[in-house]
């Protein structure tokens, strides 16, 4: 029978770096101000262009589904790298 081969088999796979915790501290900030800036910012485009109708031009989907896709990331990923940041590595197992 194969045996199943880990991350940990392999010498170098994941090479780490030693980082300084202010260094991880500073960019879990910055990720958090972009990911809110984000959230609030395509969320206040989507609401406008749902609510005017003068906005609702087919040149203007274009610019909403950016919004749209941009809005689901800051919303989903953002979150994900704050934590990871704070805690200094990856929180979510080798699953995840």
């Amino acid at each position: 029978t194969p045996q199943k081969m880990t991350v940990q088999d392999v010498p170098g796979a994941f090479p780490t770096v030693d980082v300084p915790d202010h260094a991880h501290y500073t960019i879990g900030v910055v990720i958090l101000i972009v990911g809110i800036t984000g959230t609030l910012g395509n969320f206040l485009v989507i609401y406008a262009f749902s609510r005017s109708r003068s906005l609702q031009t087919p040149a203007n989907v274009f610019i909403i589904n950016l919004a749209i896709s941009d809005f689901l990331m800051s919303i989903t990923q953002s979150p994900v790298f704050f934590t990871n940041s704070l805690h200094k590595r990856w929180i979510f197992g080798e699953k995840g």
